[in-house]
């Protein structure tokens, strides 16, 4: 009878922290629908989506293919972005974002991955962020964007 309990107390342990992933899992899913969501409507509150030590990578696709990775900083980005969304809004400008997928990095980290289509263009561009609960609010603790955009080699660290 010890054992039966024992290996039903496992199991019920088993399946709690299933349903502990599943719901941190889905919250992850939620918080980028909402910044999503943010960012196509140009909300301020996008800046306060970011941890303010993330890493923000644009990753400039060429003309010929090739990678260019262009890092900043969480504020100098963010400042970029202001800028950036005035004329966005008057174009109208909004992505679209398919096979959106969601993956536990471990230690409440998530990284969701998905393919970025901005408005009015065929092409698809390769995107994810790195989420996790700061002081019990979600926050992006990493993103990296792909862009065709070449006036941002102008930043890119010259090696």
């Amino acid at each position: 009878m010890k054992k039966l309990l024992s290996i039903m107390f496992v199991f019920t342990m088993f399946f709690t922290g299933l349903k502990a992933f599943a719901n941190d899992q889905q919250e992850a899913l939620n918080f980028f629908n909402s910044y999503v969501n943010a960012a196509n409507t140009y909300s301020p509150t996008v800046a306060t989506m970011y941890s303010p030590s993330a890493k923000i990578i644009r990753q400039v696709v060429k003309p010929d293919g090739g990678l260019v990775d262009v890092n900043t900083d969480t504020a100098t980005y963010i400042k970029q972005m202001k800028i950036g969304q005035a004329g966005a809004k008057l174009r109208g400008y909004k992505n679209t974002y398919t096979d959106v997928k969601v993956t536990s990095l471990g230690n409440g980290a998530y990284k969701i991955s998905s393919l970025r289509q901005p408005k009015g263009e065929t092409y698809k561009l390769k995107t994810y962020m790195i989420v996790k609960k700061i002081n019990g609010k979600w926050q992006i603790t990493e993103e990296m964007m792909q862009t065709k955009e070449q006036i941002f080699l102008k930043y890119a660290n010259k090696k």
